[in-house]
């Protein structure tokens, strides 16, 4: 019977320990194909954010440029996802992507590689970020290009904002500067 027990109780403590409770235990590829360890991030509050670039809300790449700039000294700082999964909305390869954001907008916030943020394929991290059972905060939908999740210093969901909330809203603003 103790034997049973230990073996049960290194199997937990294995189960749980590989369990990613922040996104500092996350690394995920930029957009040149660096591994990017998200626990370089550690104690900065984080806008995660899935991008398109033929989406109507496109333009909001001008105000994420613009809170980053003025922000990014101030333990904030923007991670964007470049995704799919919204009527083609992201056709191109990751070089059209950063050539796409660097000549339109000037785009200087860190760009990951492309990935899926829903559906069979979904990248662990997104999968994280929108299950209460894996991120303990809530679970959530991405509805569309530019939804922003709003991660605090700890490395924990604190907000999802819808995506036609602008990212220089008043409340997404109030909760960088708090």
């Amino acid at each position: 019977m103790n034997k049973l027990i230990l073996i049960a109780t290194i199997l937990f403590t294995a189960y749980f320990s590989n369990a990613q409770t922040s996104i500092y235990d996350f690394t995920v590829n930029d957009i040149d194909g660096n591994e990017f360890a998200l626990k370089q991030l550690e104690g900065k509050k984080v806008m995660i954010v899935n991008v398109a670039s033929k989406c109507g809300f496109t333009p909001q790449y001008e105000q994420l440029e613009n809170i980053y700039e003025t922000y990014k000294d101030k333990n904030f700082t923007i991670i964007a996802f470049p995704a799919n999964n919204f009527k083609e909305q992201e056709p191109g390869s990751n070089e059209e992507i950063k050539e796409f954001c660097t000549l339109n907008y000037g785009v200087s916030f860190p760009i990951m590689a492309k990935i899926s943020v829903k559906g069979d394929d979904i990248h662990p991290l997104y999968k994280w970020l929108t299950t209460k059972d894996l991120n303990d905060t809530s679970n959530s939908s991405v509805k569309w290009n530019f939804q922003k999740y709003l991660i605090g210093e700890d490395g924990k969901v604190e907000e999802v904002m819808n995506p036609w909330v602008k990212p220089d809203s008043k409340k997404i603003i109030k909760w960088i500067e708090e």
